[in-house]
């Protein structure tokens, strides 16, 4: 056997034995009489001794390594004079019987530690290196025990595990699809899936009432630290249910995932906030709500005072944070700064402080008096010592603005430790979205979702006014999960169709299979969605999913380790009918 024991797994009730272990050596030590000899694995890392008493072909072969080299290693395990804490094996140490090289090594271009010194786009080239540091290990090892949970829960409940087809039919709504060529069918297209989606709705059709899949899907779109050009969702649909069934049943998964490997107890009902109350005292559709801070609406009691910014405003929006009255002119001009920032979109911020004494101070002091700016304070809630930081403009533009500069305050107070958890269910999205440019409504979620059903009459009357029967699950302003009650009835699905500006052939000739299928009797249905990659990440404590995929994608949608996307041959593109344009000034 190349090995009787994994490096990390060695105590001291081992010493006295007789081990052999494999390996890459993290690092050599050579301190002339002795050779220490870190051996490494998935598992962890033990030390190794070349002592006075190993030969001289043994010490030699210790003098020559290198890092990264592949060991096998025979010796004895003794209890070590000098423990180390630090390390799991750390109360042992082998003394080298023997010690032969495997396979000999570059010097890799960064160091292989927790700490690494080569930059993202080096490690992402080397991934195979960069996945042998013990961050990756141990984000990878928390994904693979997510998912055997995720597997475990489901199965208890009667869901089948079933795979969906990777070359299916391109249906452009939603995200840019990434699409395959066909050499059989010269001309024509497969697209890859953003979601299988339709797929899981027949699953339904077809009499399978509980479905799930941990299933790789794609979307053709700008990237940020949550987003890959392919993700993992964990994928559920159910049969003969509403809404609370599904909320019900996924809560459960949640709370058996935060128990199982957070030890976290959630022992009351995830609360529930509806996106209207979402978007008007959070500014977003993902609130974090693990601290404060709701928005106060003050247009009524700031307008009318002269003071020009607020009385053109639509909206005049105010948080407050606790305790911050004191914050310096530097700290104020650089949340100004803050909420000018393209990406925040305000013009400006007014603050009041309250002052201990129970007078106020702000920087419209020239427009408002003291009972004024007591008006403001009551709105907000705020009390002696809080700071009031206010913004206006048009609704939508200073809500998302406001929500913005509550984060912002959250971080700098401390208010969003990565080790509090505080989930959320966000239901009752609008159905559909304007779209001025388009002059056409577009599916908030997909074409798929139900609307409520006390809102059906509007598809005649108000469409825009329609409220969806979806839901998303939100952790720490995080959407981990998004689904819905699905449309399983045809002559709604028609008017969704007809709505979103579909005429009859093209409905059919995008879904017309779907369509066809729910002829044949189509049970009530709906499920949900997790992002599997975030999931892991948030528990992980991570901002980015990166870690926790095993070969991601760069910013910009590449793979710099395989060196894709990339040109293929002219006679590949000639045996797929495919003509490539070169631009202007192109060889």
């Amino acid at each position: 056997m190349y090995r009787t024991h994994t490096c990390g797994e060695l105590r001291g009730a081992d010493a006295g034995k007789t081990v052999t272990l494999a390996g890459w050596v993290q690092k050599v030590r050579n301190l002339g009489a002795m050779t220490f000899i870190d051996i490494r694995d998935r598992y962890g890392i033990t030390q190794l001794v070349a002592d006075e008493r190993a030969g001289e072909e043994l010490k030699n072969t210790a003098a020559h390594l290198g890092r990264e080299y592949v060991i096998q290693a025979v010796g004895r395990v003794v209890e070590r004079a000098a423990k180390n804490p630090a390390m799991e094996t750390g109360d042992i140490e082998v003394v080298l019987e023997s010690l032969r090289v495997l396979n000999v090594a570059q010097t890799p271009p960064f160091t292989i530690e927790d700490n690494s010194d080569g930059g993202d786009e080096l490690r992402m080239k080397y991934r195979y290196l960069d996945l042998r540091r013990n961050p990756l290990k141990k984000a990878l090892a928390l994904r693979h025990r997510m998912a055997q949970l995720i597997r475990n829960y489901l199965d208890a409940n009667g869901f089948l595990e079933i795979e969906t087809p990777c070359l299916i039919k391109s249906t452009p709504e939603g995200a840019r699809d990434f699409v395959v060529p066909s050499r059989m069918n010269p001309g024509e297209f497969y697209a890859l899936p953003q979601s299988p989606q339709q797929f899981k709705q027949l699953l339904m059709v077809a009499g399978y009432d509980r479905y799930f899949q941990i299933v790789r899907c794609f979307r053709d779109e700008d990237l940020r630290a949550d987003r890959q050009p392919e993700f993992t969702q964990i994928d559920c649909e159910m049969s003969f249910v509403d809404r609370e069934d599904v909320l019900g049943m996924f809560e459960g998964l949640a709370k058996d995932l935060f128990r199982k490997v957070l030890n976290l107890e959630f022992p009351e009902a995830f609360p529930r906030m509806s996106y209207a109350d979402a978007m008007e005292y959070y500014g977003s559709d993902k609130p974090d709500i693990r601290f404060g801070m709701r928005f106060a609406d003050v247009t009524e009691a700031v307008q009318g005072k002269g003071f020009g910014v607020f009385d053109s405003a639509e909206y005049v929006g105010a948080i407050c944070a606790d305790g911050c009255a004191g914050y310096t002119r530097k700290q104020l001009d650089e949340l100004t700064e803050f909420v000018k920032r393209p990406q925040v979109g305000a013009k400006g911020m007014v603050y009041v402080r309250c002052e201990a004494d129970g007078h106020y101070k702000s920087s419209v002091d020239k427009f408002y008096g003291q009972e004024d700016l007591q008006r403001i304070a009551e709105k907000t809630g705020a009390k002696a010592g809080d700071l009031i930081l206010i913004l206006s403009g048009p609704k939508k533009q200073t809500l998302t603005a406001l929500g913005e500069l509550r984060l912002e305050m959250g971080t700098r107070l401390g208010l969003r430790s990565k080790d509090r958890f505080a989930p959320l269910w966000v239901v009752d999205f609008p159905l559909l979205e304007w779209d001025d440019e388009a002059q056409r409504f577009f599916a908030m979620h997909h074409p798929f979702t139900s609307p409520k059903t006390e809102d059906l009459p509007l598809f005649d009357t108000d469409p825009g006014a329609m409220r969806a029967n979806a839901y998303d699950f939100v952790v720490n302003g995080v959407e981990v999960g998004g689904g819905s009650i699905r449309i399983f009835d045809s002559q709604v699905q028609h008017k969704m169709f007809s709505v979103l500006g579909f005429t009859p052939e093209e409905a059919e000739k995008q879904f017309g299979f779907l369509m066809n299928a729910f002829r044949f009797g189509a049970p009530p249905h709906g499920g949900i969605a997790f992002g599997f990659d975030r999931w892991c990440a948030l528990f992980g404590g991570a901002d980015s999913i990166r870690d926790y995929i095993a070969f991601p994608k760069n910013n910009s949608g590449r793979d710099v380790m395989t060196d894709s996307p990339s040109p293929i041959s002219e006679a590949q593109l000639e045996e797929l009918s495919i003509r490539v344009e070169k631009n202007e000034g192109e060889e």
